[in-house]
């Protein structure tokens, strides 16, 4: 008698080890991490009162807009991320650029709606270099991430 068949019972070959999908490798950590950085920086601004989320889920609960950290940014990253595969280093260098200078003008906006207001020491320069800082890190990040699961490959 077959030793491997008698201790497991079935003479079925050994269940070979599921990998994950490509992207939850890549992708997710770094939505991930641009969600915590966005949820800590809205935090650490609010604790300061340099801005305010006037109308935002659960104001009782929460200081921040959650919608914005849990949904709008995670899903922000995933969309900059595809774009930034599909291009070359000039082409991830306008994107970067061009989302950052975009971000001011959708502060604007959200300003005017009433869902984001600033006080006197808040420039819309800062929001352009933050997101400059913020999407050049979360790349950075993202392609550690994929380097690293090639290797492990």
């Amino acid at each position: 008698m077959n030793t491997a068949k008698h201790l497991n019972g079935s003479s079925l070959p050994p269940l070979r080890k599921k990998r994950f999908p490509y992207w939850t490798k890549t992708y997710l950590p770094a939505m991930l991490l641009g969600s915590l950085l966005g949820t800590y920086l809205d935090l650490y601004f609010v604790e300061k009162q340099i801005y305010s989320f006037p109308k935002r889920p659960f104001p009782e609960n929460f200081s921040i807009n959650i919608a914005f950290t849990l949904v709008v940014l995670p899903t922000f990253i995933l969309i900059f991320l595809y774009l930034m595969k599909q291009v070359n280093g000039w082409g991830r260098a306008g994107i970067i650029l061009f989302l950052s200078l975009l971000m001011p003008i959708m502060e604007k906006l959200l300003e005017i709606l009433g869902m984001f207001a600033h006080s006197d020491e808040w420039s819309h320069l800062y929001t352009a270099g933050s997101y400059f800082l913020f999407l050049t890190i979360v790349y950075g990040f993202f392609q550690w991430m994929e380097n690293k699961n090639k290797s492990q490959d």
